[in-house]
């Protein structure tokens, strides 16, 4: 369905500011078929790029994916290195793939455990797509949410202690600034595939006031239109924000 077709449904003034998206389902889709779960993490990666092309499309700011988070290293390690081996392939062609889209890349989670190799991928993706800025994608990877409040704390312990901060008047600003996602505000909308309604210790502190979205859509499937589908149920909720709303 073409662009102008979707305004008839889609408030364009009401888009979420920041869907974050946990990419569930991808080793049930290879199951069903009787395919290794290599299979379905490389469809999965398929489906990321449909979703980056089509929120783009449609004016998203920032798409955050959970591609692999802090707990996943407990995981077969076939099934780990085949996932580092796709994800420094995503990266090497996400630079080449959006020469003509203005879109930063950035990734969050921790860098420990990850390779050499990966690692400087990251740093070069992150360098020359820093000035883009129609949207920002996020690839969390290496990511937990306590992880990422236990690490901004540290900050905060290391600022108290070199006398950059006053024990006594931290807020919560000052938290925000110190987590992975410093400079990105909090998701509007969190969409999560499969069937499974939980959010795994995905952005637990950004999520406070995030609207959830669950389908059981196992992520390989995903298409344009269930993220349509998603878009068009957050504009139907009322986000009070702890208010009485209007």
């Amino acid at each position: 369905m073409a662009l102008f077709q979707k305004r008839k449904t889609i408030d364009f003034e009401k888009l979420p500011r920041h869907v974050a998206i946990i990419l569930d389902g991808n080793g049930r889709w290879a199951e069903k078929r009787g395919l290794p779960r290599s299979a379905g993490h490389r469809e999965g990666a398929k489906a990321v790029k449909r979703i980056i092309e089509y929120a783009y499309d449609l004016g998203i700011r920032y798409l955050t994916f959970f591609a692999f988070s802090s707990e996943n290293w407990s995981r077969p390690k076939e099934e780990v290195d085949e996932l580092m081996k796709l994800y420094l392939e995503y990266l090497k062609n996400a630079e080449n793939e959006s020469n003509d889209k203005n879109v930063r890349v950035k990734i969050i989670g921790s860098r420990q455990g990850l390779s050499r190799e990966l690692v400087e991928q990251i740093e070069k993706v992150e360098k020359n797509t820093a000035d883009k800025d129609r949207m920002t994608l996020l690839i969390a990877l290496n990511y937990g949410g306590r992880q990422d409040i236990l690490q901004a704390v540290k900050k905060i312990v290391d600022d108290v202690q070199n006398g950059l901060l006053d024990k006594d008047s931290i807020t919560e600003k000052d938290i925000q600034k110190r987590l992975y996602t410093e400079d990105i505000p909090d998701p509007d909308l969190m969409i999560r595939t499969s069937g499974e309604m939980r959010i795994s210790n995905f952005l637990i502190w950004q999520c406070s006031y995030t609207e959830f979205y669950f389908t059981d859509v196992l992520w390989p499937d995903f298409r344009e239109k269930h993220f349509r589908d998603a878009l068009l149920e957050y504009q139907r909720r009322n986000r009070r924000f702890g208010s009485l709303g209007k």
